[in-house]
């Protein structure tokens, strides 16, 4: 049987998710004054203020202790905003179940699929699950946007498999499987500085002005030489939207505003052996202010958040800059490949460079 984290903690873009302790006591009272403790803390928190102690030191870890599951507290900006739970964890199957639940003050701000979506990449990343599992009424339109939103499919009805005060209702199943993108995932991720996005027509005008006449990507992009607008709308609208995990290209855009900052790319995913390879370039006048460090990393998490045990960069040997990137953002040089690389007029010995799960 598989254990649980006693001190995991994970970090979302806005949020903190992390066991609930002793120290959390004046929070949790105030949950329970208000009648929130329902939705705002997990399933068998007390409704009365006596109970909260030996709640918090005992009763919130018994899931934890029985290898089946754990409660985390969703914490933003030092107050506590929800909880978030796994169950009915397998793990011969490699299943789980989340649930989740948010206090009434902190809805409609998005926190809830964040932290869904954080809890269940942890889970099929470092847990090395396979499976997560999702379930809500059919009625519960807010939490059905939630699944959908967190990334998971949508796989069926449950006739009649949840039961409230009213009678039973109808139970909408969602999953999201390690190696998933998944269907659901929307093109977009989000950095400190950056949001990773995909590339649209009115970026074409950018993508032309950063390769035309920079030395930079004439020495080693082999698709720069003779390139055109015309080429630039086409990759834009069309080649860098491929309907599949291999070849997703991002577009880095500054989210506080600013030209287009460059590209990420995910080619040649083996679900298989569990590793992919990535590449980036970087427009010239958003160069040296770690937007390539940036952008690699949250790539890379990403990646192996969906279950990926490896991925690696392929480097010219002369790509200085480039090479630099790769070691900023903890990836590791494990030798050189012979003539691996493609660039403009010829080929170049490249240098593979790969991370792990435990490099980031």
């Amino acid at each position: 049987m598989g254990v649980f984290d006693e001190h995991l903690t994970i970090q979302t873009e806005r949020l903190v998710l992390r066991a609930f302790g002793p120290g959390d006591a004046e929070r949790v009272r105030a949950i329970v004054k208000e009648g929130t403790h329902s939705t705002a803390l997990p399933p068998g928190a007390p409704g009365y203020l006596a109970g909260i102690a030996q709640w918090l030191s005992h009763g919130v870890h018994e899931l934890r202790k029985s290898g089946q599951g754990m409660h985390l507290a969703i914490e933003a900006g030092g107050a506590i905003v929800g909880a978030i739970s796994l169950f009915k964890t397998h793990w011969g199957a490699g299943t789980t179940e989340v649930g989740y639940g948010v206090h009434p003050s902190y809805r409609g701000r998005g926190f809830a699929p964040e932290a869904v979506r954080g809890l269940t990449d942890w889970a099929l990343g470092p847990a090395r699950l396979r499976r997560v599992e999702l379930r809500a009424t059919v009625e519960n339109i807010a939490s059905l946007r939630v699944a959908e939103k967190a990334g998971f499919t949508r796989e069926g009805v449950l006739r009649g498999a949840g039961f409230e005060d009213d009678g039973p209702h109808d139970v909408v199943v969602f999953g999201r499987l390690r190696g998933d993108a998944g269907p659901g995932f929307d093109g977009f991720l989000q950095s400190e500085r950056l949001l990773l996005r995909p590339f649209q027509k009115r970026d074409a005008f950018d993508v032309l002005a950063a390769v035309k006449d920079d030395a930079e990507m004439l020495r080693w992009m082999p698709w720069v030489p003779g390139y055109t607008l015309e080429r630039a709308l086409d990759w834009c609208t069309r080649v860098a939207h491929p309907g599949s995990l291999s070849g997703l290209t991002f577009a880095l855009e500054p989210r506080d505003g600013g030209r287009l900052a460059g590209a990420l790319g995910v080619h040649r995913v083996d679900r298989e052996r569990g590793d992919a390879e990535i590449g980036y370039w970087i427009s010239p006048w958003a160069r040296r202010q770690g937007y390539a460090v940036e952008a690699t990393r949250r790539v890379a998490g990403w990646l192996i958040a969906q279950g990926y045990i490896r991925v690696q960069l392929m480097i010219a040997v002369g790509n200085t800059a480039s090479r630099a990137v790769a070691r900023k953002a903890g990836f590791v040089e494990e030798g050189m490949i012979r003539q691996g690389l493609p660039i403009p007029h010829g080929r170049a010995d490249a240098v593979l460079y790969s991370i792990l799960r435990e490099g980031l």
